[in-house]
Formats: structure tokens, sequence, C-alpha cells
């Protein structure tokens, strides 16, 4: 997953959050901020590699201070292949400077009806608020 913050072509972006506060303290100031993304499901980690398909939904920033962790509610959304048109979502905690991260899948829809399983997240890459992140997924379905 491709989670692009900054530059001319953003998916992730921010909608809501406090204004006029200012914080040392990164974590204290980003905290309330919500955004809304629409990132590409790549094939590998590089920017070309073929899209598969989208995950979409919020994100905020949840934590006040001592660890940079976000309240995730996306929809992984396929739109090739054996896939095409089936989704599953994610909502959790994650805590984004853990190496790995567990979050719970909770449905879906297309081949992944009424889907249950979790997924692990690891970070690939970083450059500022921009990532890329792996996600390895197991579900049950129907």
């Amino acid at each position: 997953m491709h989670d692009i913050v900054g530059g001319p072509n953003p998916t992730a972006v921010r909608v809501a959050g406090r204004t006029n506060f200012t914080s040392p303290d990164p974590i204290a100031a980003s905290f309330g901020s919500i955004f809304v993304i629409d990132n590409p499901l790549t094939v590998s980690p590089e920017p070309n590699s073929t899209v598969v398909g989208r995950a979409q939904g919020i994100y905020a920033m949840s934590s006040q201070k001592d660890e940079f962790s976000l309240l995730m509610t996306l929809t992984y959304v396929f739109i090739t292949g054996r896939y095409n048109g089936s989704t599953f979502s994610v909502v959790g905690r994650n805590p984004v400077m853990s190496e790995v991260r567990e979050m719970p899948v909770i449905g879906g829809t297309g081949i992944f009806r009424l889907a249950q399983g979790y997924c692990f997240a690891k970070t690939h890459s970083m450059d500022q608020m921009d990532a890329i992140i792996g996600y390895n997924v197991t579900l049950l379905h129907y």
C-alpha cells in the first residue's frame, strides 16, 4: 500500500484536526487529525508496480503522547484478477512505529463475503509522512 500525504497527487488527505495548536511534541501536535485515503495496492513496493486494488477509508491520529498510533477504518478493494470486485475491511489500532502491527479483518464482500481474520502490517519505507506498507492478510471466508 502506497500512502502518499505530500506532493502534487496525495492519496491521503487531512480533512480535520486542531488548528492554532503548537507543540514541540509532533505526536501531541498531530493528535485528532483525520485523513481520508484512497491508496493504491500494488504487487510489490516499487512505485511503478502493478496496481491490483485500492485501500479506501479513514485513519485518525489517536495518540496524545509517547507512541504514534492511528485508528484505522479501511476497506481493501480489488480491481483486477481473481478477486476483482471483492473487498475486506480492517478496523483497529495501528501503532505505526512498531516493526509489525496486527489488526483485525472484520468483514468482506464478493469472494471475501463474511470474512474474518487478521493482518500484519510492516512499513517497507518511509519518507517524512509518505509510506509504503506491506500487508500480510489471513482470511477465513465463505
